[in-house]
């Protein structure tokens, strides 16, 4: 993997646009003020698509008897 690019402050600053850019491409960039490390500006995660309701329709099964609990399960829960 390849090390983050590191800018210090008022690089940062001078060329905050083009950081953004690189973020933007799934690059991660470190921020550096008086050579050490201070910050890191890494890509957000992507948003989750749904597609509504129904989108799993006919992928999902439930059986007949989940809400039967056997016998053991139900003296456990003190459900008999």
């Amino acid at each position: 993997m390849e090390a983050a690019r590191q800018y210090n402050v008022h690089e940062a600053k001078t060329h905050f646009s083009r950081i953004l850019e690189q973020v933007a491409t799934g690059e991660e960039v470190v921020i550096s003020k008086a050579g050490e490390p201070v910050a890191k500006v890494v890509p957000l995660r992507p948003k989750v698509r749904r597609t509504g309701r129904g989108a799993l329709q006919g992928q999902i099964r439930i059986a007949d008897d989940f809400d039967e609990l056997p016998d053991d399960l139900a003296d456990a829960f003190g459900m008999r």
